[in-house]
């Protein structure tokens, strides 16, 4: 048997037709991404891809590169 809930503040509240016997061992498999794991961060991470081509300071100086500002270092 299975049923599905909802965890609100931290305890898992089950539908009113889950009858349990008091005491028993159950096992919760959280559907969903991880806590903390932003599906879009986790993405941009799958494509990521090294610029060896752009200047090393490129992070310092990206004002200067796109728009002619002054490098800050």
């Amino acid at each position: 048997m299975s049923y599905k809930g909802t965890v609100k503040n931290g305890v898992v509240i089950l539908p009113p037709e889950a009858k349990l016997q008091e005491g028993a061992t159950v096992e919760v498999i959280a559907e969903g991404p991880e806590p903390g794991q932003d599906p879009f961060v986790a993405a941009a991470r799958r494509v990521k891809k090294a610029r060896r081509h752009w200047p090393e300071d490129y992070r310092q100086n990206l004002d200067h590169y796109l728009y002619g500002a002054r490098k800050t270092s």
